[in-house]
């Protein structure tokens, strides 16, 4: 045996799962095949979501995790806990605000309302006639990358990172690309949309992203800026859809997305995609318009049939872990994910109900 667990992805969730693997004790072997993937391209947003209460639960454990792990990340992590404003455009979406702030005080999730002359206060960058926003002070944002690196960096002695790619999983044998193999009781798979190259059948389906991120101006955005129609509207929807999501970078740079494509993997930046994001976010800032862009890119989200990832034991194969399907949540539930698993894979009680997650919850089971 090569490990106690193999753990297969070094992104974010991998990594997360690794350190906490290590914090138990275990010696961990990651293997990664250095493709990239959703902990590059994505925002790194740590945000706390409720579209369901098994969403809720998980990024609310995790984003607290996180906020106990900032005073100890390097200043390279990047993290900022500039809170989130989830933006009412009208009276219909500031009731949902305040629906949603009722939620977030059952679960003892801080947040308030503001109204449309504190949002302004808040963020004079908006367009005036905004109804207000529900803010959540507790979310943050990190530079997931190299947190990623940070987090494998902390247990050295017990985490061994290996760069290959793997082609097979036999039981407690995984087989790579240059025909060598590795062995270990537990494997856990935790390598994003790339799961499907090694489980054909998990119910996991890409989601493409588009992004792009300007020069810098310090001071023009000071929260995390989401629309409410990012939970109310068509986002959800089948088709291609765009929403206003900004950050503001350490930096001083702004990051702005959203759009959602599916079942493509065309990273190819698309003219009609990236125009629509843009003609969305100068809807909710028009001054975006005279900023200076300079680079724009796409990821590809691994989502589930429910939008919720795949945690826990394979039920049909002896030995092997999920960690996979997070879609656009994997840096925020990253290290919920973590101790979720290694509480599960070295016989502890994990701190919430993790059925919700496992992958018995679709009818027929993958990788038979």
């Amino acid at each position: 045996m090569n490990a106690d667990t193999i753990v297969i992805g070094a992104g974010i969730v991998g990594a997360a799962c690794a350190h906490a693997l290590a914090q138990t004790g275990q010696r961990v072997l990651v293997l990664d095949a250095q493709l990239g993937g959703a902990t590059g391209a994505g925002m790194g947003h740590l945000v706390v979501m409720d579209d369901n209460p098994a969403e809720l639960a998980l990024s609310r454990y995790s984003v607290g995790l996180w906020q106990a792990l900032a005073p100890q990340m390097p200043a390279d992590c990047a993290y900022s806990g500039c809170g989130t404003l989830w933006i009412a455009a009208n009276a219909e979406e500031m009731a949902a605000a305040e629906d949603k702030r009722q939620r977030m005080q059952q679960h003892g999730i801080a947040s308030h309302l503001l109204d449309a002359a504190a949002l302004a206060q808040a963020e004079p960058a908006l367009r005036p006639g905004l109804a207000g926003a529900l803010k959540v002070p507790g979310d943050g944002i990190v530079y997931a990358p190299n947190a990623a690196r940070w987090l494998l960096s902390k247990c050295e002695r017990l985490v061994q990172v290996e760069y290959a790619q793997v082609t097979e999983i036999d039981g407690k044998t995984v087989r790579l690309a240059d025909g060598s193999q590795r062995q270990a009781p537990q494997i856990l798979l935790a390598n994003g949309i790339q799961a499907t190259t090694l489980c054909p059948d998990l119910p996991i389906r890409p989601k493409k992203g588009h992004l792009l991120i300007t020069d810098r101006y310090p001071g023009t955005v000071h929260h995390q800026l989401v629309e409410l129609g990012y939970i109310t509207s068509s986002h959800h929807s089948e088709g291609p859809s765009v929403a206003f999501n900004l950050q503001p970078r350490p930096t001083g740079q702004l990051l702005l997305g959203s759009s959602r494509q599916f079942d493509t993997t065309d990273m190819a930046v698309e003219s009609a995609m990236l125009s629509a994001m843009l003609q969305r976010a100068l809807g909710y800032m028009p001054g975006l318009a005279s900023l200076n862009a300079i680079r724009s890119w796409t990821g590809l989200r691994a989502a589930t049939p429910d939008s919720l990832p795949i945690l826990g034991p394979h039920p049909g194969r002896d030995g092997l872990w999920l960690a996979v399907g997070h879609e656009g949540l994997g840096v925020t539930t990253a290290l919920g994910t973590a101790q979720l698993l290694a509480a599960s894979m070295t016989g502890a009680t994990p701190a919430i109900d993790a059925s919700a997650y496992a992958l018995q919850r679709f009818q027929e089971l993958a990788c038979t």
